[in-house]
């Protein structure tokens, strides 16, 4: 039995990697500030504010004194947007500490259990926008400094037997981050058509890329992102 540590999993892709990986038969656990709309025997949440590094230090211990967490899968995200004149460094401070403070945390969190099994997975959700998009400076930041991690915790752990890999999706429909960001229908059609695939992404595209990172026969894939992204980022994307 594999039990995923998720974060995020009350909405939009978060909770559709809770599914997808419920169906697999995985143990989840839910860190957000919102319980997961999913229930499921196998489906356990614990509340927390992943802005607030110390309140998660505390959470992640609790978790790893309750279960023996075999993946991490760090998807909570914020983006705070604002044009390079309007940047508040405050926001910098919240989104680092929700995209790479929190990794950090919960990596450390979960490693000495991955450590003494010989084995984890580690998959972090960065973003298609880590390679520039207007009004993403915060974002985008500290996406592509999600991508960088990765490859150095690949490098550190792939002696131990653990794996660690990154999934940057594109536009996703049916999320929040999304529906707050496009909220008018043309704009919503016109972002589908220029994407090569001609049409928006949804949860489920991105769950089963964080499937294939986090199957136990996947252990020769490491340090990689895969953009999930309908062809986006093979051109400009304009939002």
């Amino acid at each position: 039995m594999r039990t995923a540590l998720v974060t995020g999993g009350s909405a939009g892709i978060g909770a559709g990697i809770c599914r997808h990986l419920l169906e697999d038969g995985y143990t989840v656990i839910n860190l957000s500030r919102r319980p997961s709309p999913v229930e499921h025997e196998r489906m356990h949440d614990y509340p927390v504010d992943l802005s607030d590094l110390e309140a998660t230090a505390q959470v992640a211990a609790q978790v790893t004194r309750d279960h023996q967490v075999t993946d991490l899968v760090h998807n909570a995200g914020v983006i705070r947007p604002a044009l390079l004149g309007s940047v508040d460094l405050a926001d910098l401070e919240m989104v680092s500490n929700i995209h790479i403070g929190a990794a950090i945390t919960l990596a450390q969190a979960v490693l000495p259990g991955m450590r003494a099994a010989g084995n984890g997975r580690i998959v972090l959700i960065s973003s298609r926008a880590a390679l520039g998009l207007q009004t993403r400076t915060c974002y985008s930041a500290t996406k592509s400094g999600m991508m960088g991690m990765a490859r150095t915790w690949a490098l550190e752990l792939g002696p131990e037997g653990i794996t660690v890999n990154v999934v940057a999706p594109g536009p996703i429909a049916e999320t929040e981050m999304f529906d707050d960001a496009i909220r008018e229908q043309e704009k919503r059609d016109a972002i589908a058509a220029s994407i090569p695939m001609q049409r928006l992404g949804n949860p489920a595209d991105v769950a089963r890329a964080v499937k294939f990172f986090l199957s136990p026969d996947n252990s020769f894939v490491t340090g990689q992102t895969l953009l999930v992204c309908g062809g986006a980022s093979l051109g400009s994307l304009s939002l």
